[in-house]
This record gives structure tokens, sequence and C-alpha cells, in this order.
């Protein structure tokens, strides 16, 4: 396949080529056979006629461009009106929505077959057409679909907005008069405890380009398939927009259309007037949390994610939804830790994070962020810095995985503008976890501080648990002074400045504290014990390239 490979050098976007490996030997010559789609893994190629296959590594940051598609010069409308005939549509109640048929390529498949092509974009501006075979299950597609199928169509008085996993969904849906709209690339393939994979948060970046829609709307109903992807996809929209106004349909049978063509349209309404809210507040039953029950029996507790420190696992592990409260004396090392773990989860499970640093002007932060990534010193020193490659491929990483929230016109930040900021992110890229660092800068204007600290850690909470979020807050201690042997007790979680709310509304509660010997992580809250334990961690620490490593002791609290 080098001839493949060579030819894809050069290639960075999602194209149709000549196949070099059979196109000479074919009849049809100039056909482009070999699809090629950019992912963050690679290059990914396949031709269509000979089923040369594989993926050439990409080395750098994905940034689609969205680029008209002209639709083929001759369609066959016959084939429309029988493939939604078929699946129960009523095609003259469906007329705005653009769908063509014709003849198309697909893998697997030596010739052209017969299919259908569901349009997005506007007719000034058609932007991908997603094709899949009439009588074979198979699909391709031109151009990039980054939109939900049908956004153009909806009207923009639509208080309630349906949501589906498929276009067919999608039609089946608006075919008895109900407003709905398909993602644009289905369910995700990979799919863990009914969650997805961080690795496919880049995915739903339609999602954003829907934000004025979504948020015009009071009540968004999930319409995903009934099964572990479906309930998965539904999962992740809901993280996303934000489960207070998501609602989740029961269907019938597998899907919107199968509803329609197995029990009517009748059936299909009442499927969608019959959608729950999510659980966040209000009343339930106890079989409102029929799924979630049936997984803790079926697979126990959620266990939290490993830091990428390997010692560390037994007393710290990071579950979204939780809060984790860092503090430490001055100089001790506590943000270059909460960075050390943001990086790990980043390169290991794929994480991505937006961070209020107010500490570090964001140049400066990235720089810190780079030394951990790649293991060298960003800047000249004792030991060699990292080459201009290694911190090009950092910050291709880096802009990845890491947003930074800053506030541009001098206002100063508040907890409501840091979570409405996190909102878009979590929206547009999918962040998973949030940092803010320290506290002391956040603006919070009442005379009764205990109070207000209470109240912002409950939003804070109530954000995370709403988002999927895992929230590493910073706060400094109060002011405490050294022995007669001239070292600092290690501060705990009610030595933080202004409220006893840390120690109780904390999740896990951390320390990081420096010694002669090294750094220390105290782990002095762990509210779940399957995420971690009480206890304590001795680190070592690389100056040049502010990155930790483990030392060798390690005390558990919990066996003293």
């Amino acid at each position: 396949m080098g001839n493949i490979e060579s030819i894809l050098t050069s290639v960075n976007e999602d194209c149709r080529l000549l196949c070099p490996e059979c196109s000479q030997e074919r009849k049809k010559k100039f056909v482009k056979t070999l699809s090629v789609t950019i992912t963050e893994g690679g290059k990914v190629y396949h031709c269509h006629h000979c089923g040369a296959s594989g993926k050439v590594p990409y080395a750098g940051s994905v940034i689609r461009e969205i680029k008209p598609v002209r639709l083929p010069p001759e369609t066959e409308p016959g084939l429309v009106e029988r493939f939604l005939k078929d699946r129960g549509i009523e095609q003259s109640r469906v007329m705005s929505f653009p769908i063509i048929g014709g003849r198309k390529f697909f893998r697997g498949q030596a010739e052209e077959i017969e299919a259908i092509g569901f349009v997005y974009g506007t007719p000034g501006e058609i932007t991908a057409v997603k094709w899949r075979g009439l009588d074979v299950k198979t699909f391709t597609q031109d151009g990039a679909a980054q939109e939900f199928y049908g956004i153009h169509q909806l009207s923009k008085e639509i208080d309630q907005l349906v949501i589906c996993e498929g276009e067919c969904d999608a039609l089946a849906l608006n075919s008895i008069g109900i407003p709905a709209v398909s993602v644009p690339n289905g369910a995700p393939q990979k799919v863990s405890r009914k969650q997805v994979d961080p690795s496919d948060d880049g995915k739903y970046g339609y999602v954003w380009a829907a934000r004025e829609t979504i948020e015009r709307c009071s009540k968004i109903v999930l319409a995903t398939d009934m099964d572990d992807p479906g309930e998965a996809l539904a999962e992740e929209l809901a993280r996303r927009i934000g489960r207070a106004k998501c609602w989740r349909v029961a269907f019938p049978g597998k899907d919107a259309n199968d509803t329609l063509k197995e029990h009517g349209a009748e059936a299909l309404k009442k499927a969608i007037d019959d959608a729950q809210p999510l659980p966040l507040e209000g009343v339930y039953l106890a079989s409102d949390y029929g799924v979630d029950v049936d997984e803790l029996y079926d697979n126990g507790f959620a266990q939290g994610v490993s830091t990428g420190i390997e010692e560390m696992d037994d007393f710290y592990t990071v579950l979204p939804g939780q809060l984790t409260v860092v503090t430490g004396l001055p100089g001790s090392g506590k943000s270059e830790w909460v960075d050390q773990v943001c990086v790990n989860l980043a390169k290991n499970h794929g994480w991505r994070f937006a961070y209020a640093s107010f500490e570090n002007p964001p140049h400066l932060h990235i720089a810190k962020l780079a030394e951990k990534v790649v293991g060298k010193p960003f800047f000249q020193g004792p030991t060699p810095r990292m080459s201009r490659d290694e911190k090009r491929n950092a910050l291709n990483f880096i802009n990845d995985h890491f947003a930074f929230l800053q506030s541009h016109d001098g206002a100063p930040a508040t907890v409501a503008s840091i979570i409405d900021r996190t909102k878009q992110a979590v929206m547009r890229l999918g962040v998973r976890g949030l940092v803010i660092d320290p506290y002391n800068y956040l603006d919070v204007r009442t005379e009764k501080e205990h109070n207000s600290i209470s109240d912002m850690l409950t939003q804070i909470i109530m954000f995370a648990k709403s988002h999927g979020l895992h929230v590493w807050f910073v706060a400094h201690p109060s002011k405490m002074y050294p022995d007669q042997s001239g070292r600092s007790r290690v501060p705990g979680g009610m030595d933080i400045s202004g409220s006893a709310a840390w120690f109780a509304k904390a999740d896990m509660g951390v320390t990081v504290h420096r010694t002669p010997e090294g750094p220390e992580v105290h782990i002095w809250k762990c509210r779940f014990k399957w995420c971690g334990s009480v206890g304590k961690v001795d680190l070592g620490y690389d100056i040049p390239t502010g990155t930790y490593r483990t030392r060798v002791r390690v005390v558990n609290f919990a066996d003293q």
C-alpha cells in the first residue's frame, strides 16, 4: 500500500481519489473509488473497488473546513418514493426535507448500486450528502455532515425539539407533525457502561452549531434508539445540553421509524407525549431509575479513572460528577499536581478540560503543560529542552484537549460566569473536567463568606452532576505558622480559609505538601470508597519538567 500512503501525505481533508492500486486496471480508469476520511487518529482510506484500506498517521489537530458539495447531475426521484413508502412515511408530508435518489459506489460493492441520499445544508450551500443503499444496508458520504439533519426545515416558533438517531426517524416524526432532527453520525460505536468513550468527544460539534435553536426551546426530547449505543448517545446529548431541559422517550419499537411502521402514527405520538424528564429535580418513583439500578446490579459501582500515577490509584481516582478540593501551602505544587493529573487523563483517556486559572497567564500555562506532555523543559537549562517539532506536537495536543476561560474585558470572574463559559465548552468541545485555580480570585460580593462559599460549592456540584464533569477547585488554607523546627503542619480540609463547607461538600479532598524529602499528596476525604481511600502518597518531583513521579513510601491511614 506504499503508493496510497505516499499520495496521502499531502491530503488534509475528506475527499475521493483515483486508487493507485486498481484504477489503471479498470475500464473506468477515471472513477475516483478511493475515499479518504480525516480523523483524530489518522487518514483512513478505503477503495470501494479493490478493497484496499488502512490508516496513515496524521500529525496535527484536525480542523474541518465545511466545503460545499455539488449534487449529482442526474437523480432518480422514484427511488425516494419507494424508499419512504417501505418505511411507512408519506412523501407528501416531508417534501421540504431534501432527499435524492441515484446510483452510488459503496464499500464491498463492485459497481454502483441504487441509493438514497440525505442532503445536509441549505439549497445555496449543500455541505454533505449521506448515502445509503436502497436494497443493501450500506453507507457512504460526500462532504462532511456536521449539523443536525433537518435543522434548516424547523420553524423558529417551535418550543420543543425532538432529537433522533437517524434520518429516517426524523422523517417519520415530521411526517406526523412533530418537529424533529437527526444527529449526523448516528450512535457512538464505542460504549462503556452506556457512556460515550472520551476519544469520541470531538464528534458532537453539531450540538454547538444548533445552540440557538436548543437555547430557544424549553424542552428537548431525546428520541434515540432503545439499545446501549442509543442510551449512550442520549446521555451524551443530555450532558452537553443540560439535563434540566431534556426528556427521554421509550418507544414500543426499536426506534421512531420502526414504531411508525409497526405500531402506527398514534403510537408514535403517544411515545413522544409520554416522554419522561431525565432525573435531576422534583419527585420521582423508583421505576424512574430502573436503568441505573440494573446497571448497578449488573456491573457494580462505576470506578474512577486512574490519574496515571499508579501508586495513587488505591487512594485517589477521578469520577465524573464529583468535586475535588485541592489545598496546600503557597508554593507547595498543588497547581502543578492538578496539571499533571489533567495531562495524564488527556493522554491516557482522551479527556478534555476547561481551565479557569487566574495565577498563570495562558501562554505561560501552556508552556508548563507542554513540559508535562513532552517530558522535557520548555526553556533552555541544565537538561536539553524540547525540540521545535516536540513543541509543535505538544501545542497540537494541548489545543485538542484544553480550553482556557479568560475574561478579556477585565470583569472579575464569578462562579456564574465560569459555569456559563464551561457550559459552552461542554456543548462545543465535550470537556469532561473543569479546573478553578484558585478560589480567592473569584468575585464573591457578600458579607457572610461562609454562606457564600457554601452556596458557590452547591452550584458547582449541581453543575458537575448535570453535565458529567469532574471539577478540581484549588483553595488556599488560612495562614499557618511553622513550628520550632521550622516545619509547617500539613493543612487539611478544615484549614481552608472561609468556611467548613470546603470539607463538608468535597467528594475528594487533597492536600499537596512540600517537604525536604519531596512532595506528599494527602487524601483527607474520600466520600465513596470505590473511588479511593484516605491516606498519603509520597511523590518525587522533576524540577526542569515540572512532572511528578512516584517515590516508594505509601501510607494508608485506614490500615492504622
